[in-house]
């Protein structure tokens, strides 16, 4: 899904001179360039995290999808930042609309809606399929189940973020960054070299907190440009927006597990409707359209209503999904609801009297 998405040529809102193609691989490295240049230009006023009662482990969905009407001088990089979305996740359920002027008016889906990932429900769960994090904070006797959730960004190219388990060895405030010899060189052949240590500040892009996992050089850490979070963009590690690594760092202690997985298609039940979410393939820096594979919807399909014989699947809404891959859940049953972005799940409308100040 390549929607060519225009950049503005000047900084001007009204401006749209300089066009741009957005590949999830080969021009993520240009978008975020330019978001490098936005700081002075846009305010926000990003809202506290996610989090969210936890359902029975026969229950899958977690969250409410709403929509907000776009102001004038808002960009749907604003709307995400202040609602705890990411980029890509707000851009796919909004074909369509702009991602740099909405328009005064524009109705803008919000996707906080999700079916928890197919994993054990502790510690950290980061699904690179959809760019987003889980945290399930432990719970005493007789205390709600809480789950909390944050996009991320993942790696890009060649610097996939790697699917393992492992856990949280160490946490560092105000980290140091040790580029290793590939990055350097990388960003040597850029014209723009790097030292062999950067030190806390303004040019770190491991902004102000860092959790080191079990797997050398990889971290789950903040950023520098939080306006490349929820795109596949890094050198593996995992990014979070300032205010939110900052969150999850005072709350994450060392030792949680964290499981990295990749899972396209989640399908999970909620209230007897079985609802299917679907998200675009990750791109490998090589095939800027990956080929949708149908094997696995299907037979995750079959396997959630192998206990249900008698629920019957509407397998023209399944391909309706997996083409659209909207990342938004849709309950797949027949005589279920209408399987499109702004009727997907019940709405609440929003205002955001504070969002871009």
């Amino acid at each position: 899904m390549n929607a060519p998405l225009a950049l503005p040529g000047g900084y001007g809102t009204g401006s749209r001179g300089f066009f741009l193609r957005y590949n999830r691989g080969m021009n993520a490295k240009i978008i975020c360039s330019f978001f490098a240049v936005l700081p002075p230009l846009l305010a926000w006023a990003p809202l506290s995290a996610t989090t969210l009662n936890l359902p029975a482990e026969n229950d899958a969905l977690v969250g409410e999808s709403k929509s907000t009407v776009a102001r004038y001088q808002d960009t749907l990089i604003d709307i995400a930042r202040h609602h705890g979305l990411g980029f890509d996740e707000i851009r796919h359920a909004n074909p369509g609309v702009d991602a740099w002027l909405p328009g005064e008016g524009t109705r803008v889906v919000l996707p906080a809606r999700h079916i928890l990932p197919d994993a054990p429900r502790e510690g950290v769960v980061i699904n690179v399929a959809e760019k987003r994090l889980y945290y399930y904070p432990p719970t005493q006797a007789g205390e709600q189940p809480r789950i909390v959730t944050y996009p991320v960004s993942i790696g890009r190219g060649e610097w996939q973020t790697p699917l393992i388990t492992t856990s949280v060895i160490s946490k560092v405030k105000d980290p140091t960054w040790y580029p290793p010899e590939s990055v350097r060189k990388e960003h040597a052949a850029d014209g723009d070299p790097l030292p062999n240590a950067v030190p806390p500040g303004p040019k770190n892009p491991l902004g102000g907190f860092a959790m080191r996992l079990g797997l050398p050089s990889y971290l789950i850490h903040g950023t520098n440009k939080p306006f490349g979070i929820g795109m596949q963009v890094t050198h593996g590690c995992i990014r979070l927006y300032p205010e939110e690594i900052e969150a999850l760092f005072d709350a994450v202690p060392v030792g949680t597990p964290v499981r990295i997985v990749n899972q396209t298609y989640k399908a999970g039940w909620h209230q007897g409707e079985l609802y299917l979410e679907v998200h675009a393939p990750l791109s490998d820096g090589k095939d800027s359209a990956p080929a949708q594979n149908l094997t696995p919807v299907v037979a995750q399909i079959i396997a959630a209503t192998k206990a249900q014989p008698g629920y019957e699947i509407d397998w023209g809404k399944v391909r309706t999904l997996v083409r659209e891959q909207a990342g938004v859940p849709i309950a797949v049953g027949r005589g279920g609801e209408t399987p499109t972005p702004l009727n997907s799940v019940a709405h609440t409308e929003t205002h955001d009297q504070g969002q871009a100040q």
